[in-house]
């Protein structure tokens, strides 16, 4: 027996990584979402002139999970990778992207930050964009996993974009609700 590990321990190892990064990110990102009031739900969103290209809202939560599970998936191949050059800035670089990403929610729709939500998601593409090209290095098909987030987060910018283009006074129309009134 010259192997250090079996096929089948290895595939293991990933499972083990895979149960751990699934849902803390899917549990991380609904808990931004929830946490933000975002989606139709919000008085503040449902009030502001939309694009015609918007999803209805369902999409957006079947599309979120779908990629929080995986970017997760994703995560995990990388943190099994180890000895692979670059691991550690692949995985330094997702965490900071996935941090921008869970703030989204809450300047989007709780403060009514239409236009720093559009800067921070052009940030956020530009993390993405290098996250995809360091796990890629990594492991192809963690980086192939990221791209359906690239992609996403493009209509998005698009649509966040239109949404102030639409709304030039979004961010009057309600208090955020960060504040209190006494």
């Amino acid at each position: 027996m010259n192997e250090i590990a079996s096929p089948g321990q290895l595939r293991l190892a990933y499972l083990r990584w895979a149960l751990v990064t699934v849902p803390a990110i899917v549990f991380l990102g609904f808990l931004s979402g929830k946490l933000a009031n975002s989606g139709y739900g919000n008085r503040w969103f449902a009030a502001l002139a939309k694009p015609e290209l918007i999803p209805p809202g369902w999409a957006f939560a079947v599309a979120w999970t779908a990629l929080y599970i995986l970017m997760a998936l994703a995560l995990a191949i990388v943190l099994h990778a180890r000895g692979a050059r670059g691991r550690g800035i692949a995985i330094v670089v997702f965490l900071v992207q996935f941090a921008l990403n869970l703030l989204w929610s809450p300047l989007f729709f709780r403060a009514h930050q239409v236009g720093q939500a559009l800067v921070l998601i052009v940030a956020l593409i530009a993390l993405v964009a290098i996250t995809t090209a360091l796990f890629w290095r990594v492991r192809r098909i963690a980086g192939l996993l990221l791209l359906p987030y690239l992609c996403w987060l493009a209509f998005a910018s698009y649509l966040n974009y239109e949404i102030g283009r639409l709304n030039p006074d979004a961010e009057s129309l309600g208090k955020p609700a960060f504040q209190t009134q006494i």
